[in-house]
């Protein structure tokens, strides 16, 4: 009977009084009697909420743990009985959850995972009211296995590392007592709970060492391939705002007339123009006007996650117009708004003809703390999947959001990033457009004539004559590099005073952000045009995570100067920068290895260290060109599919021969290491074995030689006999054998064999 009434006008309806009876007519299933078996499986479900609570950011937990606890104690204190109602209840809850489920995924089509994870949830909190079965708690261990790999796709922190060994170290019990329990091997009801499941403490610390040894030897050395082979873009759910005004950059770093640029009161104490001081937490570079007269450091804290198929400049926005101490953007009442469709998130970016070779790299940005309403991505987006209804472009192909990104903010951009080929950019025309020159040779009256002559003095000291404006600007960021130094110290600029002249012929050095200034303008005096750039330099990349973590003081500013028909490509001239910003013929297929090798290289001496480190470098190219080479034949079609499956049979094949080699060898070696009797007595047995008759552990050596005697020529009956009996004789009565002899019969058992076939 069912251990809860159910009234009598229920039963009288006749689907339900139908569904009544056959349930009631089911015999009770065989229950799960291991207290320990359900302890460890809801163990294992809870940490996989927890995974997802915590890589989400959500609080499902909070209310899904309880809820599962005490399902979890209902199910086993009502294991024995039919629970009819409760079932009838399950199924009407698990209907909600499905119509909740697809309430939600019309909210976030975008990305399903966490609607997903949710339903599961929700079914498991469900499920844990009646799990009287074995078979029962192995859904819920399903769940909490797919819930840990939901998290491990969302989480962008390493604590999810925590939870993924806590989960690892619950699962093998689990899996030891499931084992034990499909095959009926359960202890005495009088022993502890532990002794009764037969598990060993010890026994599962070494597997657990073992498995953790051999998981994180395979992490650091599987290839790392570029993300979003299959397109996922993860975005934000919707945000309705419009622009108020576009041509408005929000910065809670300035403040303007006494009124703060952005929203958050209280943060912002830098200034458009004139000395002053700048905020610790937001960079002073990204406004409409930057004031390069503003002294202090950033107080290091990270801003944005980033997921990007190759590394880069996260580029923020550009200038064009030199101010004497800053820049501005001159046009930016030419700013556009873009609106999007209503029934599409994806916004398509106008973008300018290139002669070179692009890549398409698709990005993922997520903002930990509040930045302003500027949009970072690689050089050339042209798709932009973004919350908001509407966004804004600015004449130097900045993005503007309508609102502040707040924190949690996810979208996803699609660049198509130009290769930088030097031959190409060295023979780029130099017939630029009158506008251009106009807008980018800029350069004040009063210091054009000093710049102009240090610049050329600084390109006669190359030992060649330089004449391609790109070799130009790569040898004057070289030298700016070498011959000025960072002043940490630098007292502020008189009101009249030029930053430019001041670095140049006062200071000899400057802030780091005033070498890309500088450096512009001396491009601009001598005819290249060139603008300030300022963005996000790569960050540093979390091979555990996959994701490049950019802080605010990774931000700073360069010079990208114009090569007609090729477009604007960057030059750093920063000390301690890279002279070319990171691109995207960059490999890091074996980025977890490379950084184990930097950590191992520390500890030896240097010229070992870069004697190793060169062949460390061209073995992973070697292997990283190899590695791409395999990936790009899925996409060639027919023939880069049929050529890989040759390949794959081609390997095989050699596997097999290496596996046959290596095993003759070790049993070669191992026949060396036996005594000369046994040895040749192994050698007939092997023998006898591939000829289909092999000896049984339970045989001894008589009685196998009688069942070989028995099917095989009187000949090879008798090489038989003398080599079992003398191997008798000299393991059990010490006799020494005749092995020349011996030696013989075998030898002329192998060759009658051979002669028959």
């Amino acid at each position: 009977m069912s251990n809860i009434s159910t009234p009598n006008w229920m039963r009288s309806l006749p689907v339900v009084g139908f569904l009544w009876q056959r349930l009631e007519a089911q015999p009770l299933p065989k229950t799960e009697e291991s207290l320990l078996l359900r302890v460890l499986s809801q163990a294992m479900v809870i940490a996989g909420i927890v995974a997802t609570d915590v890589a989400a950011e959500t609080t499902i937990s909070l209310w899904a743990i309880p809820l599962s606890i005490l399902g979890a104690y209902w199910s086993w204190s009502h294991r024995h009985k039919r629970n009819v109602a409760t079932k009838f209840c399950i199924a009407i809850g698990m209907l909600l959850a499905l119509v909740a489920f697809f309430l939600g995924l019309r909210e976030q089509l975008n990305d399903t995972r966490l609607v997903l994870a949710e339903l599961l949830i929700q079914l498991q909190i469900l499920h844990s009211f009646h799990m009287p079965r074995r078979q029962d708690l192995g859904y819920s261990m399903v769940i909490g296995l797919i819930l840990i790999g939901v998290a491990s796709t969302l989480s962008q922190t390493m604590v999810f590392g925590l939870l993924l060994l806590l989960f690892l170290a619950i699962a093998l019990p689990v899996l030891v007592l499931d084992y034990r329990s499909r095959l009926d091997l359960i202890g005495q009801s009088g022993q502890s709970p532990l002794k009764q499941s037969g598990l060993s403490i010890r026994r599962l610390g070494g597997f657990l060492a073992i498995i953790l040894a051999l998981g994180l030897t395979l992490f650091m050395v599987m290839p790392r391939f570029p993300g979003y082979q299959l397109r996922s873009l993860p975005m934000s759910a919707p945000i309705n705002q419009d622009f108020a005004n576009n041509q408005q950059i929000l910065n809670p770093g300035y403040v303007r007339d006494g009124n703060m640029a952005g929203t958050t009161e209280g943060a912002g104490r830098g200034k458009e123009s004139g000395p002053g001081e700048m905020d610790e937490n937001y960079y002073y570079g990204f406004n409409t006007r930057m004031n390069q007269n503003l002294r202090g450091q950033l107080k290091p804290q990270i801003v944005m996650r980033v997921r990007s198929q190759a590394e880069g400049f996260w580029r923020v926005l550009a200038f064009d117009r030199y101010r004497g101490q800053g820049w501005e953007i001159s046009r930016n009442e030419k700013t556009e708004t873009i609106t999007r469709p209503s029934w599409s998130y994806q916004f398509f970016l106008p973008r300018s003809v290139t002669l070179n070779k692009t890549k398409e790299i698709i990005q993922t940005y997520t903002v930990v703390s509040e930045m302003p309403n500027l949009i970072p991505a690689l050089t050339q987006p042209k798709e932009l999947y973004f919350p908001t209804p509407q966004i804004a472009i600015d004449t130097e192909e900045s993005l503007r959001s309508p609102l502040l990104l707040p924190e949690g903010l996810t979208y996803t951009v699609i660049s198509e990033v130009p290769y930088r080929d030097r031959t190409r950019l060295r023979n780029a025309p130099t017939n630029y457009r009158q506008s251009t020159r106009d807008t980018y040779l800029n350069v004040p009256d009063a210091i054009r004539a000093k710049v102009r002559q240090r610049t050329e003095d600084l390109l006669a000291t190359s030992e060649t004559p330089i004449t391609s404006p790109y070799e130009k600007a790569l040898f004057l960021a070289q030298a700016l590099k070498q011959r000025y130094t960072i002043q940490p110290e630098l007292p502020y600029l008189n009101p009249k005073e030029d930053l430019v002249e001041a670095f140049l012929f006062k200071y000899e050095g400057g802030y780091p952000d005033h070498f890309s200034t500088t450096l512009t303008l001396m491009l601009r005096s001598i005819g290249i045009p060139a603008r300030l750039v300022a963005g996000f330099g790569p960050g540093e990349f979390n091979p555990f995570t996959g994701l490049y973590e950019v802080r605010n003081t990774d931000a700073y500013a360069m010079t990208e100067v114009y090569f007609p028909k090729h477009g604007w490509f960057a030059f750093d001239p920063i000390p301690g920068h890279e002279l070319i910003p990171p691109a995207i013929e960059e490999d890091q297929t074996f980025s977890v290895l490379q950084q184990f090798w930097k950590w191992v290289a520390g500890w030896l001496p240097s010229p070992l260290t870069s004697s190793l480190s060169r062949v460390f470098d061209t073995l992973l190219g070697w292997v990283s060109r190899a590695v791409a080479w395999l990936v790009g034949l899925f996409f060639q079609g027919w023939m880069g599919l049929f050529t890989l499956l040759l390949l794959g049979i081609g390997l095989g094949f050699l596997g097999w021969l290496f596996w046959t080699g290596w095993r003759s060898w070790r049993y070669q070696r191992w026949l060396k290491q036996l005594p000369p009797m046994e040895r040749l007595y192994r050698q007939m047995l092997d023998w006898l074995t591939g000829q289909g008759l092999s000896k049984r552990p339970t045989q001894t050596p008589l009685e196998y030689m009688r069942q070989a005697q028995a099917s095989r020529p009187t000949n090879q009956a008798i090489a038989i006999e003398a080599i079992s009996q003398a191997y008798v004789r000299w393991r059990y009565g010490g006799q020494p054998p005749n092995l020349s002899q011996l030696k013989q019969y075998l030898q002329e058992l192998k060759r009658r064999s051979s002669r028959q076939e």
